[in-house]
């Protein structure tokens, strides 16, 4: 099913097709366990159409209707914040030069 398909349907409609697709994953998990599973790329399908699913639910729950192709992103940007983040932690760190002088007196002792 497409993205444009998934977004016509209503949300009792999302939420029941959403009960079967984990009901049709979870018959083909029972099948691959058994040797039975003959399609074994349907498993990969049935994944992204309940992510598929969920993610329109969930952009409905939060009042966004954005496709990918409107442009944006629902989600804040967090990029540039985690490399800061770690160089400050990584400056109040001062275990890593307290390793280093034990280092340095254990090979100075075995010298």
């Amino acid at each position: 099913m497409k993205p444009s398909e998934v977004r016509t349907k209503s949300d009792d409609e999302l939420r029941e097709s959403l009960i079967g697709l984990r009901k049709e994953a979870f018959n083909l998990r029972f099948q691959r366990a058994s040797g039975q599973l003959e399609n074994t790329a349907r498993t990969r399908g049935i994944r992204r159409e309940i992510a598929r699913v969920k993610t329109i639910l969930t952009q409905r729950r939060a009042g966004k209707s954005m496709s990918p192709r409107t442009g944006g992103d629902p989600r804040p940007s967090t990029r540039g914040a985690a490399p800061a983040a770690a160089a400050a932690s990584a400056a109040k760190r001062k275990t890593a030069p307290a390793k280093k002088a034990k280092t340095a007196k254990r090979k100075a002792k075995s010298a």
